[in-house]
């Protein structure tokens, strides 16, 4: 499988004091990169040596946000000349190149993650750049580089010979050249698999020391896999899916803490610093408890030097991009070699992943017992798809002017953790600014914009705004306005619930517990408005539970069932009938069982006394459940009326079939018959047979 290939940065044309080429040698959220010098002359070039010879298969390019090439070109080369020139050009094979976007339809705050497919073998790999694009805050006609990522399998020296792949001969014979190769994206080979961690999008976004415990993590998954320890490897793979959160909000926070830095503003800067030393304490003490990380194999990453930025309009946007992708990400593309017709190929099957020569040490293995459990509630959650496989991300700018109150780090992702994010969320689309109208006369726009955002964090931090605005509004206020608010935070909580991100989905149940326990009755709204409340989000939170993430699942049930109990709602007797609607065939099996097990949970809590709960409509429901597919609703129906019956005895023998011998050849009845006798102390059939062949 192809993995990411270590290089040295060993030639440039030219650099910016402070942004030489060895600085794409490292993949962090706040590194540099390369950048030409001022006013250069064209083309620009960089030459890198992998660390070993290879066999190229994919190449990842993070451009600037305004300091763009309008063109690289890929050469690759098994050996260096003495001395680098126009003549000795011939000693690199020209692969091809890509056109990058000039970035006006982001207006300059977005980087664009250009992502190559290649098949070329060789050690040195040359890079060339062509004139910039001009926009106003290229000053010096410069173009840059953020980072590169060379991902392949490592070849033998012996493999020197390359056979012609199906698609380079059919170009051959059909007369198609590619001397000159533009990689437009319009590739549709097969490509290769490659590990997410070895995405250059993985690095650049997260923090990298909680990257290297994540490798780790994953390197004992697939030890885990290759033993059938199963439920080890489950657990590690939530473990190392809550810490990619964790690592991307540390790196937000680190971007932060340097953008406060280059502006002066040291007290913000120490209190980004304490946030972060605070989080990933909290972070690292979870993993050690549960026997996930030694803390004392974490050794602490060298900090990357600050360079002083030259002109205040490149620092005001050098910081407005926290490592994102413009619509451009992920264009598949791919960079063919020229055919040789004499050549062959010999592929072999790469070793162990040689990662790019970081200034920092790799930390041994962690010590872990055999068989942690993970509590998922404890870490950030977040089931994020990597960019390079998803659509286009969202652009996010860094806010001009950053708040000194910051939020409070909490591990356990409640929702009075706040994500941190000081940007803005993209503006609404029309249709949702039709459907949230109501919502955003009282809210805001932006607030409205956040709860709507593509972004997760921001879908998180509007729950809670509104949470403190509703937590602080005056007994002043009118009631009908307060209904307003009552109803418009509702309709928003209802979008959250059906969030697949679990710190959203916690911050809508909270939101929504609060409406009900504390806001409605603060400001004496009254019944209806708790009943509004209850009908509105109940039959989403029934649907969620069938839901396919377990943790979720769980989460919904145990809130209506908290909701069902609470002072406020009890009296209404909303929740049991909507939990005894019949059960339809075309249902989730999963949604049917969870809906009856909530009708036993509920049922020993409140009983059938002035509840909503009568004997009527449960004797119905379980009687139906009865006839259910699914043995686990068939055996929980069985519980409940034998619940009912210890209850209330023999009246609810009338919502039952007769006992007859008839009846009790279906198991079933007969061992629910059983069960009666039992309860009430009578011998069973079988045992009142039993004892009259012992009479006789």
């Amino acid at each position: 499988m192809p993995h990411k290939i270590g290089f040295v940065a060993i030639s440039s044309s030219g650099h910016e004091d402070g942004y030489n080429s060895n600085e794409l040698m490292v993949h962090a959220p706040t590194v540099n990169g390369w950048r030409s010098p001022r006013f250069c002359l064209y083309p620009q070039e960089i030459v890198l040596q992998m660390v070993e010879r290879c066999r190229i298969r994919k190449l990842q390019l993070l451009a600037h946000q305004y300091l763009i090439s309008t063109k690289i070109e890929f050469y690759i080369s098994e050996s260096l000349p003495d001395h680098f020139g126009s003549q000795h050009v011939d000693r690199f094979r020209r692969l091809g190149y890509v056109s990058l976007s000039d970035n006006q339809k982001t207006g300059f705050k977005a980087r664009e993650l250009k992502s190559v497919h290649v098949d070329a073998v060789g050690k040195y790999l040359k890079l060339t750049f062509h004139k910039n694009h001009v926009n106003r805050y290229n000053l010096y006609n410069q173009v840059a580089l953020v980072a590169v990522n060379i991902l392949g399998d490592p070849v033998d020296y012996k493999e020197t010979c390359i056979t012609p792949t199906k698609d380079k001969l059919i170009d051959h014979y059909l007369g198609c050249s590619p001397d000159d190769p533009a990689l437009d994206g319009t590739y549709s080979g097969k490509s290769e698999v490659i590990s997410p961690l070895d995405d250059l999008a993985f690095d650049m976004y997260q923090d990298p020391e909680v990257a290297q415990i994540i490798r780790k993590l994953d390197e004992e998954k697939h030890e885990a896999v290759k033993h059938e320890r199963y439920d080890f490897a489950k657990k590690l793979k939530q473990a190392i899916a809550d810490l990619q959160k964790v690592g991307e909000r540390l790196g937000r926070y680190e971007v932060e803490k340097r953008c406060a830095i280059e502006k002066e503003d040291y007290d913000l800067a120490k209190q980004k610093k304490l946030q972060m030393d605070d989080y990933r304490m909290k972070v690292y003490k979870q993993l050690e408890l549960h026997n996930l990380l030694d803390m004392g194999m974490i050794r602490k990453l060298p900090e990357f030097p600050l360079e002083p930025m030259d002109h205040p309009s490149r620092l005001q946007q050098e910081h407005k991009v926290l490592e994102v992708e413009s619509n451009q990400l992920s264009e598949k593309v791919h960079l063919q070699e020229i055919p040789q017709a004499n050549s062959k190929l010999q592929h072999q099957t790469a070793g162990k992943p040689k990662w790019s020569p970081t200034p920092q040490p790799s930390p041994a293995p962690p010590v872990r017992l055999p068989s942690p459990k993970v509590d998922t509630g404890l870490l950030p959650y977040d089931e994020r798809p990597l960019p390079a496989q998803s659509k286009p991300s969202e652009l996010y700018s860094v806010s001009q002017q950053v708040s000194n109150e910051m939020p409070a780090v909490n591990i356990d992702t409640s929702p009075t953790s706040g994500s941190g994010i000081t940007g803005e969320p993209e503006p609404l689309t029309e249709k949702a600014f039709r459907e949230a109208s109501f919502a955003i006369d009282l809210f805001g726009e932006a607030l409205v914009a956040g709860a709507y955002s593509k972004t997760w964090s921001y879908r998180e931090d509007a729950l809670l705004a509104i949470y403190k605005k509703l937590s602080t509004v005056s007994d002043d206020v009118s009631k009908d306005e307060l209904k307003n608010m009552l109803r418009a935070a509702i309709f928003l909580v209802r979008k959250a619930i059906k969030d697949k991100v679990s710190s959203v989905f916690q911050a809508s149940l909270k939101l929504l517990k609060m409406l009900i326990t504390q806001f409605a009755p603060k400001h004496k709204l009254g019944k209806v408005e708790i009943a509004h409340c209850v009908e509105k989000t109940l039959p989403i939170l029934l649907s969620k539970t069938g839901d396919a993430t377990t943790h979720l699942r769980v989460a919904a049930m145990n809130f209506i069932q908290e909701m069902a109990l609470l002072k406020e709602v009890r009296p209404l007797h909303v929740i049991p009938p909507q939990l005894m609607q019949p059960l339809k065939p075309q249902i989730a099996v999963r949604l049917v069982i969870n809906q009856i097990e909530l009708v036993e949970r509920l049922l020993k809590e409140l009983g059938t006394d002035n509840s909503g709960f009568t004997i009527v409509n449960v004797m119905k429901f379980a009687a139906e459940a009865l006839e259910h597919s699914a043995s686990e609703v068939r055996d929980t129906a069985v519980r409940i009326i034998f619940n009912m019956y210890r209850r209330h005895g023999s009246v609810i023998l009338h919502y039952l079939p007769p006992d007859d011998a008839n009846i009790r050849k279906n198991v079933l009845y007969k061992s629910l018959f059983d069960g009666f006798a039992k309860i009430d102390g009578r011998p069973t059939e079988a045992e009142q047979r039993a004892h009259k062949k012992a009479v006789a």
